[in-house]
């Protein structure tokens, strides 16, 4: 496989080579689901979507898992200062999430593990921790020991020396090293008893790191290909699960990946700052295709300084494309979507190369370019064949405009129909007054589509349109 990914391990671009051949596993940390999510929390299920995409396409089999945290202090404290059951806040948000997962195209993950269903495995690996010398119990807490790992901290770069006390519990003073982590945190005066699990140290809920570790574990085996998750889980998140893993005896990630941020005003987007856009509101204003295609478009590892104005620029950019594939169907009437064994070989070194999207949406509005010339000269061969490129790559991208996805979705294909419609209606007073001479109407009504961003072309095929 000639696919090349940055490993943040590494701290560089590495040949990716599974660990078996022509079947990658891939463990993808998923959302804590304290609330709604905006499209800075949603962007990494859009980066790993297309990396798993590109890996069906080059014909491996990919087990995806996707966990969801459904218990955590934020939850819980949410769901007390909203009146309700900390497991109907957090059940309410994963829908809210699962809902802009689908609307936005990503593939249903192989596997979707809830925390709170995995008591039991987690339990066990802590049992394995405490067994090594890698872990100890006080008082109903579990803590992991980070000076028994000689290689805490390599992930991201540090030196145990220099790092903060770790800020998970309110009790440090029963730590060894005010470093160690919470493994398992004793159940606290106040707190809902559904939502403590008994344990050979207590009652008590998991820690956030021990969760991904323990379903991973499950459900990839000791060791797998790719541990992905967004810029920010680096540290602490992805530093102390590699340590508990590797220190109870897995291997763990063999590669590391991490997307970059979504920011508003240079600073990343949060719930804490108020500076969100929530995927659901979103979506209102924009239809949900041009939204992937604003947040894929960027390189995955790069940062989105997420403007209204840069997302109406993705969108035009978007609608370029839709409209050539749309018209290009109509001349060629190509219904099946092409296989995309035979796409062009700048588009496959682009995204071989860490996929970089910039370059790779490049060569699709070329091709576009390409066939729009081709429809001009009404040369059906090179239509034909650039709409199958076209739709090849935009298949690996999520982003076929004939996807039953985009295609079918509900409002916004009635939308279309009553524009198209209405446009049609227009088209044919302006045929009519070109009938009869009245060539000032038919000026005028070209005119007036015109300035409601409607661009009229007449061909020898007949009369065309698309948005501009």
């Amino acid at each position: 496989m000639s696919l090349r990914l940055y490993d943040t391990a590494a701290r560089a671009v590495r040949d990716f080579t599974p660990l078996r051949a022509g079947r990658v596993s891939m463990y993808v940390c998923g959302l804590t689901v304290q609330g709604p999510p905006h499209i800075g929390h949603v962007r990494f299920a859009l980066a790993f979507d297309v990396l798993r995409r590109w890996l069906l396409h080059r014909g491996n089999e990919v087990t995806y898992v996707r966990n969801v945290t459904d218990v955590d202090d934020k939850i819980l404290a949410k769901a007390d200062a909203a009146g309700v059951p900390w497991w109907a806040w957090a059940y309410e948000n994963e829908r809210a999430a699962t809902r802009a997962y689908d609307v936005l195209g990503t593939l249903p993950p192989t596997y979707e593990p809830r925390a709170t269903g995995h008591v039991p495995e987690m339990v066990a690996l802590i049992e394995r921790l405490i067994a090594g010398g890698h872990a100890y119990a006080v008082d109903g807490d579990v803590y992991f020991d980070v000076r028994s790992f000689p290689g805490y901290g390599e992930l991201t770069g540090q030196k145990l020396g220099d790092l903060q006390p770790a800020a998970d519990t309110e009790t440090d003073e029963r730590k060894r090293d005010p470093r160690d982590f919470a493994l398992w945190k004793g159940g606290k005066d106040g707190e809902p008893l559904t939502a403590s699990w008994a344990t050979p140290w207590g009652r008590g809920r998991p820690g956030w790191h021990l969760e991904c570790s323990a379903m991973a574990e499950k459900y990839l085996g000791a060791e797998f290909d790719v541990h992905g998750g967004g810029l920010d889980l680096r540290f602490p998140h992805h530093e102390n699960e590699r340590a508990q893993s590797q220190a109870a005896g897995d291997g763990f990630a063999r590669y590391w990946l991490h997307n970059g941020w979504v920011t508003m005003g240079g600073e990343k987007m949060s719930k804490s700052l108020g500076n969100t856009a929530l995927v659901d509101e979103v979506v209102r204003r924009v239809r949900p295709v041009e939204l992937r295609y604003y947040l894929v478009a960027p390189h995955y590892r790069s940062t989105i300084e997420f403007t209204e104005a840069a997302l109406a620029e993705a969108g035009v950019a978007y609608r370029r494309i839709e409209s050539f594939v749309t018209r290009a169907q109509e001349r060629v009437a190509e219904v099946e979507r092409p296989d995309a064994g035979a796409l062009p070989q700048e588009f496959v070194a682009a995204m071989d190369d860490d996929l970089s999207t910039p370059a790779a949406i490049a060569v699709v509005h070329d091709a576009v370019t390409r066939g729009n010339t081709a429809l001009a000269a009404g040369d059906e061969d090179g239509v034909a064949g650039a709409l199958r490129e076209v739709r090849g790559m935009l298949g690996v991208l999520g982003l076929d405009p004939l996807d039953p996805q985009w295609a079918d979705a509900g409002g916004d294909r009635r939308l279309a129909e009553a524009t198209d419609g209405l446009v049609q209606l227009a088209l044919e007073q302006r045929a009519a007054a070109r009938a009869r001479k009245d060539y000032a109407a038919a000026d005028a009504i070209r005119d007036q589509l015109g300035a409601l961003g409607v661009q009229v072309e007449d061909t020898p095929q007949g009369t065309r349109w698309e948005l501009t």
